[in-house]
């Protein structure tokens, strides 16, 4: 009965837990990803669904990079970079910073 006890007390424990709120509101969630997106990237979310040869015919004041599936790419991270991430059917599935 001893164990029971020890089990029950840990589960209340973890069950309370899972039922504390972050404390982060919708606006703060906004304004940081107003933070995160410092390259415009949001100004391209309309590319999403689209092929990536799309990209090709755009110009650009920032760097930018097209990365098709599957594809090695370096791992350095630019905040200024806009990268258009394809899926297998080389359609844009993501539009990001970084």
């Amino acid at each position: 009965m001893k164990n029971y006890g020890k089990a029950l007390l840990a589960l209340g424990v973890l069950v309370l837990a899972a039922c504390q709120s972050s404390g982060k509101t919708e606006t703060a969630a906004a304004g940081a990803d107003a933070e995160n997106d410092i390259c415009g990237a949001s100004q391209y979310q309309s590319y999403v669904g689209k092929p990536l040869s799309a990209v090709s015919s755009l110009r650009f004041d920032t760097p930018v990079r097209a990365i098709p599936w599957n594809s090695a790419v370096t791992m350095d991270f630019n905040l200024r970079r806009i990268n258009f991430l394809a899926d297998k059917s080389d359609t844009i599935s993501k539009v990001y910073c970084g």
